[in-house]
């Protein structure tokens, strides 16, 4: 998602913005791109505005609709205050400007709205005046009028958390985010749900996906609205993430998502049981966790402490039926020899339908862990209709496989794709095979083990080796040339 429209130049001035905060003081990565995001956004809302003005003088009623900034708040504007001295900005922007932001839900979508929540504790933490108008200068430089450049830009931002290593966040790479829509294909009628969003990559996709492959639903009114304001939500406990977030997805052109504070794993979570009709996820795999805070109702599907087991038994509970979720867990799931481990796979094979084992190679969370992951990707019915499950063996993912990640040839994503749309090609496929199917009956035989290498074949070739006595024989015929030249050696010496 950053490849084709962000180029050397944009990364650089990016970059350029990002050493300018590290040198002026400001070293947490977070905060940062927290700092950055709050100007990014602010020069967002400028351009709605002058978007809005622009429709009301054409449609020749002066009227604006949905105003963004309303009448007094004219020196809030991006396009104002970068123009003022750099004291002045400060002022403007520490004071009033944050103090706008903070409101900003209120005032767009009701003292309920997303923003509202989390808006409210938006913190201003440049701490000089040279370094806020330096910031504006080079953000200000920076193409943005496209939303696909805006977004991308975004994402390359965003990845600096992946390289700044630090604070434990996982940022899943774009291009498994990309695989997942793409293999679950969002439709404009869905209801997308992501229980540990994040900065909202998941819904960034599924967004970018609905616009790219229903462009057409979006000019309907009352879709467009279902888009913007009904179709994307989001839950994380971490707020500067949930901040991110949501001005992640209003930089890809999403008006008003649902992203909002929430322990998934909590009891707070029951009032969605049945909502969603598409979950995509990656869920933070923290270990364990006590009881007495996690839901009642998932611990009577699943009696663990495990948050990975956990996770899986929300993301049937959060489904309606007939959803379907693609979601990242680690191997452990798919082979663990505990009751819980064993009852959630079970679970998934009988009670609902289990589509795919998608298995990524070791290396693709780096550089922040090694761990070893798997795309399960499952429908829910509640009366089972698993028939066969089909499995892929991802080799390369088109990145190396160490912690630098450098691009390479070798990438199977797209084939992945393209057998996942054509499965009934899959069915002459052998065991040996990359993917193959793998009917239920053997899954039930093999105690609902999901390992892969439990159903992969391995070819070995045959090697032909030499009689052993043929071996001694010419290794007897060489001493004895080696005695011969020793004698003769010995001769000459004498």
């Amino acid at each position: 998602m950053v490849s084709a429209v962000i180029t050397g130049e944009l990364k650089s001035r990016i970059d350029g913005v990002w050493n300018a905060f590290w040198s002026g003081g400001i070293s947490n990565p977070l905060e940062v791109i927290e700092q950055i995001t709050y100007l990014l956004f602010l020069r967002r809302l400028d351009d709605l505005q002058t978007l809005a003005e622009s429709k009301a003088r054409l449609a020749g009623t002066g009227v604006i609709e949905n105003p963004v900034f309303l009448p007094g708040q004219e020196p809030l504007r991006w396009s104002r205050f970068k123009n003022t001295a750099p004291e002045v900005m400060y002022n403007t922007v520490a004071g009033p400007v944050f103090d706008y932001l903070k409101g900003l839900g209120t005032q767009l979508g009701g003292d309920g709205s997303t923003y509202s929540e989390h808006m409210r504790d938006a913190r201003f933490t440049i701490p000089t005046a040279a370094l806020l108008s330096k910031v504006v200068d080079m953000l200000d430089g920076i193409p943005m009028a496209d939303r696909d450049t805006n977004g991308d830009l975004y994402e390359y931002l965003l990845s600096k958390i992946a390289s700044a290593g630090v604070n434990g966040q996982f940022r899943t790479p774009r291009h498994i985010i990309k695989l997942m829509v793409d293999m679950t294909a969002p439709q404009p009628s869905d209801e997308i749900c992501d229980p540990a969003c994040g900065t909202a990559g998941f819904l960034v996709a599924a967004s970018e996906y609905v616009r790219a492959t229903h462009a057409d639903a979006l000019l309907d009114a009352r879709q467009r609205s279902h888009f913007h304001r009904s179709m994307f939500h989001g839950f994380d406990f971490d707020a500067t993430m949930l901040r991110i977030g949501s001005m992640n997805m209003l930089l890809h052109g999403v008006e008003s998502p649902d992203i909002r504070y929430r322990d998934s794993l909590s009891e707070d979570a029951s009032a969605d049981a049945a909502r969603y009709t598409l979950i995509l996820a990656n869920p933070p795999f923290a270990g364990s966790l006590d009881y007495e805070s996690t839901a009642k109702d998932l611990q009577r599907v699943v009696k663990t402490k495990k948050t990975e087991l956990l996770f899986v038994a929300l993301f049937l509970k959060l489904l309606k039926a007939g959803g379907r979720a693609a979601v990242i867990v680690p191997d452990g799931v798919l082979f663990g020899s505990s009751k819980a481990h064993k009852d959630l796979r079970r679970t998934l094979v009988e009670d609902q339908k289990l589509d795919a084992v998608v298995k990524l190679p070791s290396g693709v969370f780096r550089p922040y862990a090694g761990v070893s992951t798997t795309i399960l990707i499952f429908t829910k019915t509640d009366s089972g209709g698993t028939d066969q499950v089909w499995f892929y063996d991802v080799q390369g993912d088109g990145f190396s496989l160490d912690d630098k990640r450098n691009p390479i040839t070798d990438n199977d994503l797209p084939d992945v794709l393209a057998r996942w749309q054509s499965l009934s090609d899959e069915v002459s496929r052998a065991r040996t095979d990359q993917s193959f199917l793998v009917p239920k009956a053997n899954i039930v035989a093999q105690g609902y083990d999901l390992s892969l290498n439990r159903y992969k074949e391995i070819v070995h070739d045959e090697v032909e080796h030499r009689p052993p006595l043929e071996i001694i024989a010419d290794i007897e015929k060489l001493e004895a040339e080696i005695a011969r030249g020793l004698d003769e050696l010995k001769a000459m010496l004498k």
